[in-house]
């Protein structure tokens, strides 16, 4: 089943990453920017004191499988906390290459990643994630499993196999939206991992036995040197916007889900926890709220999902594209309507997204009573999750400033690096 209307709880990586794994909004959570996150110089308001790690107090997916006898493994990245909240340490049986980083300082061996210290000469990290993956599924193929297999890729730095990205570059065209051939090979990298593991699982007789979920945790990077496209929708990564949020998702459940269906149905990132423990017969934790609802019943396509909104927290500031600093806002979709309310002076605007899925129309003023409602609905939900909401900083405010800061960090700013 491939989902169309499929969210991440957060503009940014670590929050979704941590809403997945437990289920909860990272409002909820107070994880709500990647991890340690950064705020320009002179902007109107500054951040609440959130929490730039995942509390080793929370349920996690693997913790919670334990009771159903199920092995677990984390497979890549992690960036949720330093060595002391690791994956290890939140229920992981297995953890290759997770740790605090956000992004791999190169995919090329030696990785410079903490506890990867093996490798040979020319290996590709997608490649060596998959060799870990296959692996584990082999050692565990005997009792039941989970495997989160995160991949650095496809995020900053830009480097693909060199034989790979040639293909790709007699295939550049003036205009095109997509038209990076790097960036073209490490999603051809990705997609090969896929299919390996896919394989491992066929070979070993386990497909019938085994559900795979493929997934993002935010949009993609536009601004900087025009990485990739999120067409038709408007903007990306770090914006509340439907090209910072909306992500691919796929679920192959051989023997429940008819293959090639598709679901329109609104979900999001907080929804694998409770729908995971569903579908292995876990118990449900006895402590802490879930925000997630089971997506069981939209798989074997017997219901709908109840549930009527959906809602997003961001209370930072991003850079993700030059000079124009993302700002503190919070969403929500109800329906076929979206509202996006921004922290620093309340602005909001509204959209169909039925109907314009790029978000060109605000309708708050031509429909005033719906955005008000939405308004109240976001905000009894923060209440609801004990947000936190950033605070004026009138006393440093000064534009100036943030468009020095900002045009100083695009110039120096290359595609070795990158955040969130």
């Amino acid at each position: 089943m491939r989902f169309t209307s499929a969210y991440a709880a957060c503009p940014v990586c670590s929050p979704t990453r941590a809403s997945i794994l437990t289920g909860k909004y990272p409002a909820r959570l107070h994880l709500t920017d990647w991890i340690p996150g950064r705020t320009p110089p002179g902007v109107k308001m500054r951040p609440p004191d959130w929490t730039p790690y995942l509390p080793l107090s929370e349920v996690t997916i693997p913790e919670a499988l334990k009771a159903a006898g199920y092995v677990s493994a984390s497979i890549g990245k992690w960036h949720l906390g330093g060595e002391e909240y690791y994956p290890e340490k939140q229920g992981f049986d297995v953890n290759f290459g997770g740790c605090d980083l956000g992004a791999t300082p190169t995919y090329f061996y030696p990785y410079k990643i903490p506890n990867i210290g093996t490798g040979g000469k020319g290996e590709y990290l997608t490649d060596r994630l998959a060799d870990e993956a296959v692996a584990f599924i082999e050692n565990s193929k005997s009792r039941s499993f989970f495997l989160y297999l995160a991949h650095y890729a496809v995020h900053t730095p830009v480097e693909a196999k060199a034989e790979m990205a040639a293909r790709y570059r007699p295939r550049v065209r003036p205009g095109q939206a997509h038209s990076h051939p790097e960036y073209a090979a490490m999603i051809e990298s990705v997609d090969e991992s896929v299919g390996r593991v896919l394989r491992k699982l066929e070979e070993l007789k386990l497909l019938n036995d085994t559900i795979v979920i493929f997934n993002s945790d935010n949009g993609g990077v536009v601004g900087r040197r025009h990485i990739t496209s999120n067409e038709p929708l408007r903007e990306e990564k770090a914006t509340l916007y439907e090209g910072g949020i909306r992500v691919p998702l796929i679920v192959r459940w051989r023997g429940v889900v008819k293959s090639d269906t598709v679901s329109d149905a609104p979900v999001i990132s907080t929804d694998f926890f409770p729908t995971i423990l569903e579908m292995s017969g876990a118990p449900a934790p006895a402590r802490g709220a879930v925000d997630g609802v089971s997506l069981v019943p939209l798989l074997k396509q017997q219901g709908g999902l109840q549930r009527s909104s959906l809602y997003w927290h961001y209370p930072h500031y991003n850079f993700h594209q030059p000079l124009i600093p993302t700002r503190p806002s919070g969403a929500v979709r109800k329906g076929d309507f979206k509202l996006i309310e921004f922290y620093e002076d309340g602005f909001v605007e509204l959209y169909n997204l039925r109907e314009d899925i790029s978000e060109r129309k605000n309708l708050a003023r031509a429909l005033p009573e719906k955005a008000a409602e939405l308004r109240r609905d976001l905000d009894a939900w923060r209440r609801s999750v004990g947000a936190q909401m950033p605070v004026a900083a009138p006393e440093n405010y000064d534009p100036a400033k943030t468009d020095e800061w900002m045009r100083d960090r695009f110039h120096r700013q290359s595609d070795r690096g990158g955040e969130g």
